[in-house]
């Protein structure tokens, strides 16, 4: 038996994409790291060694063609060096002096515990507790009852936290769903968050794109791509530590920060909480202390707060929130605060619109040029 808190490699990147894929698509966060991350590196080598590639007299479509099929190329180099650089902080997080911990089996199926556990859950996410519990306690269920119907005699293992669900469909069968409702694949359904989250990243994809149309130097743009990404990363990293995180945390919520600020369903604080749970053991009895906490009508807010940040649960939920919002905060300050330090096209609204329509019709006049 593998004690808790021990994760193979494959766990851990298992665990990992399913924080990330499991409210996107692939397309959306591969399109949107690997395109900020070649207009990142693109910039840096067209403001280095631009010129001994093109040369200093390279222009018009062929200089534009050249530079999108050199953001192209450098662009998969780039992605693949962020994400080496995340995958090493990931590993880099373990505690390899970490005790391992006895997992008292008894404790682990008494049935109390594992109701709380269910219930808990269940108010956390309802609908992951319908797919994940109920669903599967009906379907264990339809077997169970229909080898009865056929009149053999039945033992059946099964996990504790489905223990309750399945006696009470076996009890009252006439509850069952159909099966037809259980098996089988679900087709996708439309997703308004979904589809809003994918246009804003396709917008902040158009948008810089549009400034490269128009002739914005790619100085310029790696001025506003650092400056994103140290403005969003000080702040989610910042408050990720005010709310009790360790460094490792911290700075794996600010390395992703930029990125998730682009899609409103991605958060860098899942993988900042990812990281903290490495350092933070928490328990079903968190629960009960939180509670304990919450009863306390007398005591002031200070002494309250002060309690509840010592509890691991709360500490975790602390960490994820507050690095969400460093990271909300900063992208809604940035425009407003540094943008208009940057200068060039950034000076006003009207300055940015008008690089816009100028990219625009660069933009028209190359593919009337290409056709």
């Amino acid at each position: 038996m593998r004690p808790r808190g021990k994760h193979v490699l494959l766990e851990k990147l298992r665990l990992v994409g399913g924080l990330a894929l499991g409210v996107t698509d692939g397309w959306t966060l591969g399109l949107s790291l690997g395109a900020f991350a070649g207009l990142f590196v693109a910039a840096i080598a067209e403001v280095v060694a631009g010129p001994f590639f093109l040369g200093v007299g390279a222009g018009g479509l062929f200089g534009v063609l050249a530079s999108i099929v050199e953001g192209v190329g450098l662009g998969l180099a780039g992605g693949a060096l962020v994400g080496g650089l995340l995958g090493g902080l990931f590993e880099l997080s373990g505690d390899p002096e970490e005790d391992l911990e006895e997992i008292d089996m008894e404790q682990l199926t008494d049935q109390d515990v594992v109701s709380a556990m269910m219930e808990e859950f269940r108010r956390f996410s309802p609908s992951g507790a319908e797919a994940l519990i109920d669903e599967r306690d009906a379907y264990l269920a339809h077997g169970i009852h229909n080898l009865r119907m056929q009149g053999k005699d039945v033992v059946a293992v099964i996990g504790a936290g489905h223990q309750q669900g399945v006696l009470s469909y076996l009890e009252n069968p006439e509850t069952l769903p159909a099966m037809e409702t259980l098996t089988g694949r679900e087709e996708k359904r439309f997703s308004i968050p979904k589809l809003f989250g994918f246009l804003i990243t396709v917008g902040f994809l158009v948008f810089f794109a549009l400034l490269v149309m128009a002739g914005v130097s790619n100085a310029i743009l790696l001025k506003v791509f650092l400056a994103w990404f140290l403005f969003n990363g000080v702040f989610a990293a910042g408050l990720a530590l005010l709310g009790g995180a360790h460094w490792q945390s911290a700075t794996v919520g600010g390395l992703v920060a930029w990125l998730t600020s682009l899609n409103p369903l991605l958060a860098p604080g899942w993988f900042a909480g990812y990281v903290e749970l490495r350092y933070t053991q928490v328990s079903i009895a968190d629960i009960s202390t939180l509670n304990e906490i919450l009863a306390d009508e007398e005591a002031p807010v200070r002494d309250l707060m002060s309690r509840m940040i010592d509890v691991p649960l709360f500490r975790l939920i602390a960490v994820v929130a507050l690095t969400n919002t460093g990271s909300m905060v900063a992208s809604l300050l940035f425009p407003i605060v540094i943008l208009p330090l940057i200068g060039g096209p950034f000076d006003s609204v009207a300055d940015v619109t008008a690089a816009m329509m100028q990219g625009i019709q660069n933009s028209v006049d190359l593919l009337t040029g290409l056709v």
